[in-house]
């Protein structure tokens, strides 16, 4: 059974379960998870709408939009931008590029009423039976994954907490509200075979980082998780759990148990080198527990960096979800929001600057709410090559198979990066600055290849007409052989152009060192 199988779509059958290290459907088939998450939609991120400092999360962006567009307007818009952004059109263009999972990031507001007691919005969870009638219809496995719960559970604006403070785990209403809207999700869905898993919590307690201290809280993390799964199995006794660790998703330290025979341990990778240690303190966590792993957040970064890490986890049997579909003006989600005319005065007044007139705000939004649409965005389509390692992509050459090179000397760049490999990687006599928060400047590495020395690259769903270019840094002199599946396609160098492959789901190419020392700064896969 090759690793492109277990993605199938055709694997979504039935109620998902761990059985040991792997994920497997009704028929006991194994799945590796792919798929995208919905950010922005039932949890606003100003980010995704290039807000300023000043609508950095929900409740600021709706207070927002109310004071340029007035209250009346402002009632009528969410309704509309949850209609829109999250269409039947999404879902099904998902399933068109092969995904197989959606997750489903929520914030509390839109289901309960933020009041004294339990008071659940019906028209919040609406909006959750109509996204899971697509999922089936699309055959996608959806994860409702708990983003903002009540009073927060991470303490940054990524929670829609008031004040930067985890207050879920110090304030007994919030608890009491997060274990209400779990009991009440469980016992919604608990006949919905298209969810996936109950997310419990996205990344709790952030680190502590010169704001108010939160770590401390990480017994009461461990807590809210019992009783919130003690809640879910009272209603439901079928659906997998899908837990996380504090500090980004990053710090296993919470795994100190097994919460459940059913469950999946989660985690999240943003700024790190995309190689094998990514992964492996997750690996040797999941080893210890007998448990699948599920990369259930990673991404804003470079198709490129997408093309290192994603494919590497599925070799290792790690699904991954990549964050997010869709967001405005961006060249790494498959789909772009266009900005709407004039949007560069909302980033002005949300960073401190003047305030756009009334009409000119309802215009603004009103074209915002069209533009989001699917078939009104741009298409990226070298995001989602790159995340599947299709046609369209580009590998960069220091990012061959583990254990898929044969060199001759132990040189490691950036103290560690590819360690052991036995591969000679260069680093450039300076390095970059950093271009955005999440770059971690991997993709200035080149990588030497002298003769007999090679390397592999695994590439997927090669069909007739596919090519593979060899792009040699500049100035290099050398030459290196290229075979697919172990046959010869001839020899290249720098400038020689791409190679034709032959059609297959599953193929590796292997570059051999021919004469000289040949540099190579990336693979394109055409």
């Amino acid at each position: 059974m090759t690793t492109r199988e277990k993605f199938s779509r055709e694997r979504v059958s039935g109620y998902l379960r761990a059985r040991g290290r792997e994920i497997v459907n009704e028929k006991d088939e194994p799945i590796i998870l792919s798929g995208w998450g919905l950010g922005n939609w039932l949890l606003p991120e100003g980010y995704m709408w290039k807000a300023g400092p000043r609508g950095d999360r929900p409740r600021r962006l709706e207070e927002i939009v109310r004071e340029l567009a007035g209250s009346e307007y402002a009632a009528g818009f969410w309704p509309k931008f949850r209609e829109n952004y999250v269409r039947r059109e999404d879902i099904l263009r998902m399933a068109e590029l092969g995904y197989n999972s959606v997750r489903v990031p929520i914030g509390w507001r839109v289901l309960m009423e933020d009041e004294q007691g339990v008071h659940f919005k019906e028209d919040g969870f609406r909006l959750i039976d109509r996204l899971l009638d697509w999922c089936e219809e699309a055959r996608i496995y959806a994860f409702l994954d708990l983003h903002g719960a009540p009073g927060g559970q991470t303490g940054a604006n990524i929670d829609d907490c008031v004040d930067d403070f985890p207050r879920l785990f110090t304030d007994r209403d919030s608890w009491d509200k997060a274990i209400a809207l779990w009991g009440k999700l469980s016992e919604r869905y608990k006949d919905r075979w298209i969810v996936g898993g109950y997310d419990i919590l996205n990344e709790p307690l952030r680190p502590d980082d010169g704001r108010k201290p939160c770590q401390y809280l990480l017994p009461k993390l461990r807590e809210f998780y019992i009783a919130a799964i003690k809640e879910i199995r009272r209603h439901d006794r079928r659906h997998m759990l899908s837990i996380e660790g504090s500090s980004w998703s990053t710090d296993p330290a919470v795994f100190c148990e097994d919460y459940d025979s059913n469950m999946v341990i989660h985690f999240h990778r943003y700024a790190v080198l995309p190689d094998i240690g990514a992964y492996r303190e997750f690996l040797e966590l999941a080893g210890r527990w007998n448990k699948p792993l599920w990369l259930g957040e990673s991404g804003e970064n470079t198709p490129e960096w997408f093309a290192a890490l994603y494919p590497l986890g599925a070799k290792l049997g790690v699904g991954y979800n990549v964050w997010p579909w869709k967001k405005m003006d961006c060249t790494n989600s498959p789909y772009s929001v266009r900005k709407p005319g004039g949007w560069d005065k909302f980033t002005a007044y949300t960073s401190g600057g003047e305030r756009p007139t009334y009409r000119e705000a309802v215009d603004m939004f009103n074209e915002y709410l069209e533009n989001m649409k699917i078939e009104h965005c741009d298409e990226r389509p070298e995001v989602s090559a790159s995340v599947r390692r299709e046609p369209g992509c580009s590998v960069r050459a220091t990012d061959f198979d583990e254990g898929g090179g044969l060199g001759t000397e132990k040189t490691d760049a950036l103290s560690g990066y590819r360690r052991g490999s036995g591969m000679r990687i260069v680093e450039p006599k300076t390095m970059p600055e950093k271009r955005f928060g999440f770059d971690c400047c991997w993709d200035a590495f080149t990588l030497s290849l002298r003769a007999g020395e090679y390397a592999e690259y695994t590439l997927y769903n090669a069909v007739q007409g596919s090519t593979v270019e060899v792009v040699f840094a500049e100035g290099a002199l050398g030459t290196v052989e290229v075979l697919q599946d172990g046959q010869s396609l001839g020899t290249v160098g720098a400038g020689s152009g791409p190679v034709e492959l032959k059609a297959a789901r599953e193929t590796v190419v292997r570059l051999v060192g021919a004469e000289g020392e040949s540099l190579l700064e990336k693979v394109v896969f055409g």
